[in-house]
């Protein structure tokens, strides 16, 4: 896992269709088209998250995530703080590096 990725190119995706209200008596009128200007733009990273690329490897472990609590709850759980520490300190030189390189 990385903490705090620079968000990468985005990608335009136009908004849908909105339902308004009708304030005289609050019933749903009918959809209304977008306005051009009501835009969002996704990096590509959301968007495969949106779409499930690259699900195999962000899959969610339960089995793992059960140890863990288990351990946690028994009071057995061991932070190595230098593991940590250390990848830290690796993904901000990563994210520094990707900075500097788009400078």
């Amino acid at each position: 896992m990385k903490i705090g990725n620079p968000p990468e190119k985005p990608v335009a995706t136009p908004a849908t269709a909105t339902t308004a209200r009708n304030p005289a008596d609050g019933t749903a009128a009918a959809p209304q088209a977008a306005e051009a200007s009501a835009q969002v733009e996704l990096s590509n990273t959301a968007a495969n998250l949106l779409s499930g690329a690259n699900s195999a490897a962000g899959e969610f472990d339960a089995a793992k995530v059960e140890r863990i609590s288990r351990a946690i709850g028994q009071g057995e759980f061991t932070v190595n703080a230098e593991v940590i520490a250390d990848k830290l300190i690796a993904n901000a030189a990563e994210v520094l590096n990707n900075g500097a390189s788009k400078s």
